[in-house]
């Protein structure tokens, strides 16, 4: 038995298929057959029943597939083990950002982290939260950033800043003349809101205090584009909230819209996101003092003041 097969059976446990399974694990069909074949006959049991379509784990190859797991990651611990122990900081990472955050968080931080850590090969991938969680426990991830707490057992949150929400209100709604909002303003059925599927959607609603009538409306919006919100609120059709660190970029027009809350004011934690194996926390940790030190700076340079993060957010 060896680390490669059980990588390989791994690789078909999750793709169901010998033959997309050889290529994601960057080896021939046969070979990988050849080694799984040679394992189930050392073991003398079937891991995969190949007369279904697509192939199915057995009853007892669940077991072994949930224990092929742990061992290849202990296996990687090792490489971990000699890497921190020689204050190596490098190698492939892969990094997984919910959209919310990844157009404006990773021009701020990616620079300075790749010069300062060159021997770092960082894998950037757009993923909403519940692929972050997934991919993050089948191993495809090492690490993500979302809005957080989450509360999963296999994933340890590190809280990297707390983000507060921003009124942007146009000239024509109820609220521009308004100094400052508070969350008992906002009518949930004039505020624009993404589509579902994103959390900052979920922490926008848990602020509202009034529920949306969607029967009362006389259209459904279902974007992902803050843009999008933005330039229906100038046409007339409500007003929406933004991340703080979307509005840095907002030309001189449209911040003259912006409204920020009174303190304490309503944000949404951003944290990494990580298995609890801990695999390559050299460079996670790396990855978090990059981040935490830039953003915070960032909000703290703004004098804005973060109180409450809300959950869900």
């Amino acid at each position: 038995m060896t680390i490669t097969q059980l990588q390989y059976v791994l690789a078909v446990a999750e793709y169901q298929n010998f033959t997309v399974a050889a290529e994601k694990s960057f080896v021939t069909q046969p070979t990988l057959s050849m080694q799984i074949q040679k394992l189930e006959d050392q073991l003398d049991i079937l891991i995969f029943d190949r007369s279904k379509k697509p192939i199915r784990v057995t009853e007892v190859g669940e077991k072994i597939v949930a224990q092929a797991k742990n061992i290849v990651n202990e296996a990687e611990r090792i490489k971990d083990i000699v890497d921190q122990e020689k204050g190596f900081i490098g190698g492939e990472y892969t990094l997984g950002v919910i959209p919310t955050v990844m157009p404006t968080l990773l021009p701020m931080f990616l620079k300075t982290f790749i010069k300062k850590y060159p021997k770092v090969n960082l894998i950037i991938k757009e993923q909403n939260t519940e692929s972050l969680i997934r991919n993050i426990q089948d191993g495809h991830l090492d690490a993500g950033i979302a809005a957080t707490p989450l509360e999963i057992e296999f994933i340890k949150e590190r809280p990297l800043y707390y983000e507060p929400f921003v009124g942007y209100v146009p000239k024509s709604h109820r609220l521009n003349s308004k100094t400052h909002l508070i969350p008992e303003d906002l009518d949930i059925s004039d505020v624009l809101l993404l589509q579902d599927g994103h959390c900052f959607r979920d922490g926008v609603i848990n602020i509202c205090k009034t529920k949306r009538d969607l029967a009362a409306q006389h259209f459904q919006l279902q974007s992902g584009s803050f843009e999008t919100l933005i330039n229906l609120s100038n046409e007339g059709l409500g007003m929406t909230l933004l991340p703080f660190l979307n509005t840095l970029e907002l030309d001189d027009v449209k911040k003259q819209q912006l409204k920020y809350f009174t303190d304490p004011s309503p944000a949404r934690e951003v944290s990494l996101i990580y298995h609890k194996s801990e695999l390559k926390i050299q460079i996670t940790e790396a990855l978090r003092d990059v981040i935490s030190g830039i953003v915070r700076g960032a909000i703290k340079f703004q004098d804005v003041k973060i109180i409450s993060p809300l959950n869900s957010a």
